[in-house]
């Protein structure tokens, strides 16, 4: 008989309820791949917002014809963009990896809210760090990776200031490490319940959004790192210094058309967008810094697998701090 895994699926967009727990095919590594036993991965804004279908207008109809017009396709039922895991098998040709290496991987696509899954031995894989639990591992791949490339584009120099807006998301909680690792005076802004957290990770002045807007305040930042893509673009641009950078980690239509228009102007300002640009040398990048400790892991709750609804509605609250764990084996 064919081997089964239990995953968490979902069959129709709609909200946490949709997901269930499964036993679907278990993967076998083909030649060039290899098969991992996860034993964590993460639940992100990213998997609600796929689950429910909540995108922003211009990526709504190019999204539903690659997700599925009716009803999410095959390959996307099963979220997860985060694993860290041990090795169990691996397919001819493979010189790499070995069975009981413990790994960590930034999915190009989903699929780690599953007991397994087989992947290239050419994508985004790293060697897990030594004495770091797969847990603390897991919070820097994908989501650590969006932060380290958005931090690059900034190009701080030590003693610039930069505002963090959405400080308190898995993005963000790694943006705000790396920028004090670059030499910054950091300001983050979220919710008043995440900014104690936000302060013991290193930012230098905190904002709660709710009580004060940081575009009327008077003062002005080298860099505006936009993790959320709520707040005022032309009253954001008012509040960067006169060589300031506007990076938009989520973009919205309309902000990019006007930065668009904003950097065809003279003037030092400039706005940044850009899809992060993920590869296996920074993922092993961001595990060195993991195992030196200068990344400290935020990890808010951990739920079990088949916790999975509970989670998702965790997450879409809008109450996490940093990283929502899905601890899948023991």
């Amino acid at each position: 008989m064919p081997q089964t895994m239990k995953a968490a699926v979902y069959r129709e967009y709609g909200g946490p309820e949709v997901l269930g727990i499964e036993d679907v095919s278990k993967p076998a590594p083909a030649r060039g791949e290899i098969l991992i036993k996860i034993m964590a991965s993460t639940v992100a804004t990213a998997d609600c917002e796929t689950r429910s279908f909540t995108f922003p207008g211009w990526l709504w109809l190019p999204l539903r014809l690659a997700f599925g017009v009716f009803r999410p396709r095959k390959y996307i039922q099963i979220l997860g963009q985060e694993l860290a895991g041990e090795v169990e098998a691996v397919g001819s040709g493979i010189t790499t990896y070995t069975p009981g290496d413990k790994v960590v991987a930034a999915i190009q696509g989903f699929g780690a809210h599953a007991e397994y899954k087989c992947l290239s031995e050419n994508s985004i894989i790293a060697p897990m760090p030594e004495g770091v639990s797969y847990q603390d591992a897991v919070t820097y791949t994908a989501f650590g990776l969006n932060a380290l490339h958005f931090i690059r584009k900034a190009a701080l120099q030590p003693g610039e200031k930069i505002l963090i807006n959405g400080a308190g998301s898995s993005i963000g909680t790694t943006a705000v490490q790396l920028a004090k690792r670059d030499g910054a005076e950091v300001t983050a802004v979220d919710g008043e319940g995440k900014l104690d957290m936000l302060r013991a990770i290193g930012a230098d002045h905190v904002i709660d959004y709710a009580r004060d807007d940081f575009t009327k305040n008077g003062v002005t930042y080298d860099v505006i790192l936009d993790v959320i893509g709520k707040s005022s673009f032309s009253r954001s641009m008012k509040a960067l210094s006169e060589n300031g950078r506007y990076i938009f980690a989520n973009p919205k239509a309309l902000p990019m058309l006007r930065g668009f228009w904003s950097n065809r102007k003279k003037g030092g300002k400039r706005v940044l967008f850009q899809l992060a640009k993920e590869s296996a040398e920074d993922l092993l990048a961001m595990q060195e810094m993991v195992e030196k400790g200068s990344l400290k892991a935020v990890i808010d709750r951990s739920f079990r697998l088949d916790e999975i609804v509970e989670a998702h509605r965790y997450v879409g609250s809008g109450e996490k701090k940093g990283h929502v764990i899905l601890q899948l084996s023991t």
